[in-house]
């Protein structure tokens, strides 16, 4: 799977587990960390979490490496590194609070 399938799946994932407004954002062309973020809201602390856990399940049966992962601890944002492909998982209030879409508005948003 390519960088952008990977991203897509992972929009997917988090779609069929009831994520809401899912977002992902190609920024290959002004970053050298990664080439798209997946952005997405849990209503609740326990949804973020059990959204990361089928996001990590289910993208590493892809053959997808997780490479590290932040924020497990109750902090309403969970950081999920699969190299070139960024998974942001926030609670309302902490995607509110830190706006990366915004930060990157200059970027391709991907329709889902």
């Amino acid at each position: 799977m390519n960088n952008r399938e990977t991203a897509m799946e992972a929009a997917a994932i988090l779609d069929a587990k009831k994520a809401v407004d899912i977002t992902v954002i190609d920024i290959s062309k002004i970053s050298g960390f990664a080439d798209y973020f997946v952005i997405a809201t849990g209503n609740s602390e326990r949804q973020v979490g059990t959204l990361s856990d089928e996001v990590e399940e289910k993208l590493e049966a892809t053959g997808a490496t997780l490479k590290n992962i932040e924020g497990k601890n109750g902090s309403g944002w969970i950081l999920m590194d699969f190299g070139d492909v960024i998974v942001n998982i926030f609670t309302p209030e902490q995607r509110e609070r830190y706006g990366i879409e915004k930060i990157w508005g200059d970027c391709e948003f991907i329709k889902l």
